[in-house]
């Protein structure tokens, strides 16, 4: 019986009563006061209305390692057990096989029967009636395995503990953001999955928009069903498509009741959860992320209320770091915001104030900059110029290249950005040839200190290693640069050459190398073709050379 029928029981005269009441979290039935004490004690507290819903659970969530007090080790065991009650070890053996090899990992008929052998006789030792899990698993690993533990892991995660998810009933209370995210994914004919699986979406697609507009609304929710890859791969696939990794997770309906008070549907709830964190961003490459997700959204109240707070921060802010982080995220919205049939064109404006100000306030924001700086300044100037390319707005990329070409010139500006701002240069095709290889012969001169020649050199070799493999001149200004420095100054560089040239690809690494040791090769072979010839020491080495050919 359970623990509400224990009182009418022992009213009855029950003397021995057993109480099934799940974990025991109290002891609550050890000392029962009157019912006219707990009376007494509700009757002082406030009423409030409580509502309460199901959540349903997974195996995972069963076991002692989530943290569950009243976990237990295996509920993929004890499924197992419930559902199969005849040749147990076998059957677990054929679902431990199918397993390895769905993992392509070996595993066939006879090592499977081998394995319930050596279950069963490991039983037979140890006086069990039939093979348990401590066994099945000994001859797992023993026979399958190989002796390792590794692939004991798959087997751990997928059959001992389980990755089923529970179900609740349709009629089971819910809160109304709850329901409104059941009926539409229903609608999107999307599954909650305990197991993590892609989904590819086209965007040309009416289905695939709504589905990626929901999986953006409930991140702005702080409900993680699904995470977009990374958009630099995502564009390889093209812009209108995108790839998501779904996993449910039963915390997630905690979530969802957490979200809850934001609004009863995701649309709504989501907007009101945007226009707070508006509100309490003060980082435009935050402002920015927002904008872009309130778009990917499909939420036009939440992305004007970014725009407001955007004119705001921008209107008052110095720091140009800041300013250039903050534009990437809005470039991609001006970008690609027509492909998901949003409305972009309000971000011009802003977008337009932000290269303005950050062009005039760059030359000054690189003086001075220590190294960490430096790295994050000259990781910005990349971001930037690539999304300015990809707007493909000549007015932008005139004043961002004026802005770079200040910076390749000024002597006061550390190395690493200075040579980033050539290389930004030369790539985009603003500068000639000729001024690059003029100003490398000057930065790289035996004039400036090794460290600051080093991470000028860094900051316009890094990325690309093509630029160095098939630019003679440059080349040549590089060799010799690295041929003359001394002992210790080499050893000072070593470390900057090291981190650039193990950016390039491995098939620019080899033939960088190859080209290294055909010209090392040439000049030894040149200094040979120019050493003196002396005659009466090569002749007894000729008279023995034309015995031996027999002349």
């Amino acid at each position: 019986m359970d623990a509400q029928d224990h009182p009418r029981r022992e009213r009855a005269g029950a003397a021995n009563i057993a109480v099934v009441c799940g974990a025991w979290h109290a002891p609550a039935l050890r000392v029962r006061p009157p019912a006219k004490d707990d009376d007494a004690r509700l009757r002082k507290l406030p009423k409030v209305k409580v509502a309460a819903t199901w959540v349903p659970w997974t195996y995972g969530r069963l076991t002692y390692a989530s943290g569950y007090g009243a976990g237990i080790v295996s509920p993929g065991w004890y499924d197992h057990l419930w559902r199969v009650r005849d040749a147990t070890a076998a059957s677990w053996m054929t679902h431990v096989a199918r397993l390895l090899r769905a993992e392509d990992l070996d595993a066939s008929s006879g090592h499977a029967i081998d394995a319930v052998r050596l279950a069963e006789a490991l039983a037979a030792l140890r006086g069990r009636a039939a093979a348990g899990l401590d066994e099945l698993t000994e001859a797992t690993r023993a026979v399958m395995t190989g002796g390792s533990d590794l692939p004991l892991r798959i087997v751990h995660q997928r059959l001992i503990v389980g990755e089923r998810l529970g179900g609740v009933s349709p009629r089971a209370p819910s809160v109304p953001l709850a329901r409104d995210l059941e009926a539409q994914r229903k609608s999107l004919r999307l599954k909650q999955e305990p197991t993590e699986r892609l989904l590819d979406l086209d965007l040309r697609r009416e289905i695939d928009l709504a589905r990626s507009r929901l999986l953006h609304r409930l991140q702005l929710l702080g409900v993680e069903w699904g995470e977009a890859e990374d958009l630099s791969q995502v564009m390889t696939m093209g812009t209108f498509r995108e790839r998501w990794r779904l996993q449910w997770d039963p915390d997630l309906a905690v979530s969802l009741v957490e979200a809850g008070m934001w609004g009863n549907t995701v649309e709504e709830a989501a907007s009101a959860s945007a226009a707070d964190r508006v509100e309490k961003a003060t980082s435009l490459a935050r402002l920015g992320e927002l904008l872009d997700l309130s778009l990917l959204a499909a939420l036009p109240a939440a992305a004007a209320r970014v725009m407001v707070r955007l004119d705001e921060i921008t209107a008052a802010t110095t720091d140009v770091p800041a300013l250039l982080e903050a534009l990437p995220p809005l470039a991609r919205t001006l970008r690609y915001g027509d492909v998901r049939q949003t409305d972009a064109t309000t971000v011009t404006r802003v977008v337009d104030g932000l290269v303005a100000r950050a062009c005039v306030g760059l030359p000054a924001a690189c003086v001075a900059l220590d190294d960490g700086a430096a790295k994050k300044i000259e990781e910005a100037l990349g971001a930037v110029s690539g999304a300015l390319a990809l707007l493909g707005r000549p007015e932008h990329r005139a004043e961002w290249h004026e802005a770079l070409a200040t910076l390749s010139g000024d002597e006061r500006v550390h190395g690493l950005v200075a040579g980033r701002a050539l290389r930004l240069l030369l790539d985009a095709g603003a500068v000639s040839r000729e001024e690059v290889l003029r100003r490398t012969g000057l930065a790289l001169s035996s004039a400036r200190p090794p460290e600051q020649a080093g991470a000028w050199a860094e900051g316009l070799l890094k990325g690309s290693g093509l630029l160095l493999l098939h630019d003679d001149a440059l080349w040549e200004v590089v060799d010799r640069w690295i041929a003359g420095l001394g002992e210790e100054a080499f050893t000072a560089v070593l470390p900057l050459a090291r981190r650039t040239f193990a950016a390039y690809s491995p098939s620019e690494r080899r033939e960088i190398g190859a080209r290294a040791r055909r010209e090392l090769r040439g000049d030894a072979a040149a200094a040979v073709a120019e050493a003196p010839y002396d005659a009466t020491r090569a002749a007894p080495v000729l008279a023995r050379v034309m015995e031996i050919l027999g002349a």
